[in-house]
């Protein structure tokens, strides 16, 4: 059984070949070093790192990468050897993050040849380092075992050797930082220049001209010119509520200024094709898959994983994200054409009858018809082209949806039969469906990034809705209630065992039916807390270890937790707010909401925020933080690049699927054997 350690934690190792497998959200380098008796690295000779990969009883990488394997022989290591530290440090002069805390955390697991996993261990509380002792194994009276260390120095490389108590430190630092930049150079082709004729990118135009203006119609297809970059793929959440709801945060997402590129110079006509330009945001180790030949003349046929990225998993992330920003921008095209096609039209008919001679006899009739011929032209062309990137669109989605691993996929999709709990957090988490009016069949996976930055809000009231057409309220509070359970149970799914733990406040119990497949697998970290006293007890158990957890990062004592503390993640679900609330209540909730995210509390909000009005303003700030999601469609939410009203879908399980209660069972098992 896999032992998953915590820092400082060690575990026997019963065989000698060993393999180390280290991921990362990010290139870092990966060195490991052999100390004596008292940790002592004695020279550079002892130091296994890109320039000098190859030590007695040891292998490393030769070059900065998100993932490595490194070979370990610890019956061949030299006898004054009684400890091997591995070292994980990010490169310098790059290009890339400089900081741990700017990447996601680091996953080491110690394996046999076999590949059984023997211990795990995942790097967290990291911020300004930029290396790190990941683990050590060390010998004990003729036996090794292995520590997770997690000890990170914010002066890189050159500290942390210095620490080893090696006299060359920086010499040493430098000349990996220098063979790892020149293994980047000579294993990463540079990108292509750019031509008028070969530049196949999203095309672009000119915004649509004014009624006042002349000049051809803008095309379908072609995004406005000037149009802001999309948000990089580690930047917060990109959904921002939309103006067209009031009281909620209106406009998009702003974008990280150091990673916007210009817009590519216009092209003419042509179909969408998928390098898409900020999909090319890095080169891979390994290329994504090609597709397969087309014919000529007719566009290349998509592939599920054909954007750029470390895995898989980064590339079909990437792929979703560009073709959010594709759907973006065709429509805004379409709909720019359309509204110069109609300023077109009532320039043209208000000349026709600002001319007195035109009111005589037919000209008038005539000159009406050919404005109406010409607006009719504009708009079917416009269509024509829309309709056409929206066909490779779902195209692309058709051959995307069904490689989507279980963090990204719907619970119909059939990945989820053969669900196994991951050992490995994912990047992001799919909460629902995104689409626009024009493309109704069309749908957009929306993937916010884990673990998450800000608090959900499952909207249970009518007053937020288009329309108060859903005539029920009680069914409605149950289906808000049954997208809260649908959420966390893929948040408990996609996380290892283990590693996250669901809270829920039910004062009143009327949540009893809905909760009843989290109750009944097991995976609540404690009953549903019922009436005013239960209300208090969770938060001041889950405000507590935020406070303390605080504390323990601000004091750069990390290590000094107190023993019984729970340091997985955490999501509380509250169901019938205010009910059961006093201020007090209030307050900490409030808190737990803002101060929460960063130390591992997250909050999901079942409320209609009409029933809390009697709070007044007290309690906007608590709205605003929060991702507002509705039980049925509803379109509150904008992208980051033109600000469409995108139409949310929750994520469901299918009426009658019992895939839900298998994979908690699943969940609920993983658990029971770490005990």
């Amino acid at each position: 059984m896999t032992a998953e350690l915590v820092r400082g934690q060690n575990h026997p190792l019963s065989q000698a070949r060993l393999e180390i497998r280290v991921s990362a959200g990010a290139p870092i380098v990966a060195s490991a070093t052999l100390g004596d008796e008292n940790g002592k690295v004695h020279g550079v000779e002892w130091v296994a790192h890109p320039g000098a990969p190859t030590l007695p009883g040891l292998e490393v990488s030769k070059q900065a990468a998100a993932g490595h394997r490194l070979a370990v022989d610890l019956g061949a290591v030299p006898e004054a050897v009684h400890r091997v530290c591995v070292l994980l440090a990010l490169p310098v002069g790059v290009g890339g993050p400089v900081r741990f805390g700017a990447v996601a955390a680091p996953f080491i697991a110690v394996t046999g040849l076999d590949g059984t996993e023997v211990a795990s261990y995942t790097i967290t509380g990291l911020d300004t380092e930029s290396a790190v002792v990941a683990l050590e194994l060390y010998r004990r009276q003729g036996a090794w075992k292995v520590r997770a260390v997690g000890q990170g120095y914010a002066g890189g490389l050159a500290e942390l050797l210095t620490d080893q108590g090696l006299p060359e430190a920086h010499r040493l630092a430098s000349g990996i930082n220098d063979a790892v930049a020149q293994g980047l150079a000579r294993s990463v082709q540079a990108p292509p220049q750019r031509t008028a004729d070969g530049d196949r990118t999203r095309q672009t135009a000119a915004p649509a001209p004014g009624p006042d203006q002349s000049g051809p119609a803008p095309q379908a297809g072609s995004a406005p010119q000037g149009a802001p970059g999309p948000v990089p793929p580690h930047a917060t959440s990109p959904y921002a509520a939309s103006g067209a709801q009031p009281g909620y945060p209106a406009g998009p997402a702003p974008a990280d200024p150091s990673t916007v590129t210009q817009p590519a110079a216009p092209t003419a006509g042509g179909p969408v094709d998928y390098s898409h330009p900020r999909r090319q945001t890095g080169a891979p180790p390994s290329p994504p898959p090609t597709a397969p030949p087309s014919r000529p003349g007719q566009p290349a046929q998509p592939v599920a994983g054909d954007a750029n990225g470390w895995s898989m998993d980064e590339r079909l992330y990437n792929q979703i994200w560009g073709m959010f920003e594709d759907l973006a921008r065709t429509t805004a095209a379409y709909r720019s054409a359309v509204d110069f096609a109609e300023s077109r039209m009532e320039k043209e008919l208000d000349q026709a009858l600002s001319d007195p001679r035109s009111r005589i006899g037919g000209q008038g009739d005539a000159a009406r018809e050919a404005a109406r011929a010409k607006h009719a032209q504009l708009v079917d062309q416009a269509r024509a082209s829309l309709d056409r990137d929206l066909g490779q669109l779902a195209a692309e989605a058709d051959v995307v949806e069904p490689a989507l691993p279980p963090a990204f996929a719907r619970w119909d999709n059939p990945v989820w039969h053969g669900y196994r709990v991951p050992m490995e957090i994912p990047m992001a988490l799919r909460l629902g469906d995104l689409h626009l009016p024009e493309s109704e069949l069309l749908r957009i996976p929306m993937l916010v990034r884990l673990p998450l930055e800000r608090g959900l809000w499952i909207d249970s009231g009518q007053a937020g809705l288009p329309d108060d057409s859903f005539a029920d309220s009680h069914d409605l509070r149950r289906l808000a209630l049954d997208t809260a359970v649908a959420l966390a149970a893929r948040l408990l799914a996609v996380y290892p065992a283990g590693e996250f733990g669901v809270h829920v406040i039910d004062p009143a119990g009327s949540g009893g039916q809905a909760f009843a497949p989290l109750v009944q697998s097991g995976v609540l970290a404690t009953p549903p807390a019922p009436g005013a006293a239960g209300v208090a007890d969770v938060l001041a158990r889950l405000t507590q270890r935020v406070d303390l957890v605080q504390m323990a990062v601000r004091g750069g004592m990390a290590d000094a937790l107190p023993p019984g503390l729970d340091t997985a993640e955490q999501l509380l679900i509250v169901h019938d707010f205010p009910h059961g609330f006093d201020d007090r209540a209030v307050t900490q909730l409030r808190y737990l909401a803002d101060e929460g995210p960063a130390v591992g509390v997250h909050l999901m909000m079942v409320a209609d925020r009409e029933e809390a009005a009697a709070y007044g303003p007290l309690l906007d700030p608590l709205w605003r933080s929060l991702l507002r999601l509705t039980p049925i469609p509803d379109d509150h939410l904008a992208d980051p690049w033109v600000g469409h009203a995108w139409t949310y879908e929750p994520a469901l399980v299918p009426p009658g699927s019992q895939v839900l209660q298998q994979v908690l069972a699943r969940v609920a098992e993983a658990r029971t054997r770490l005990r």
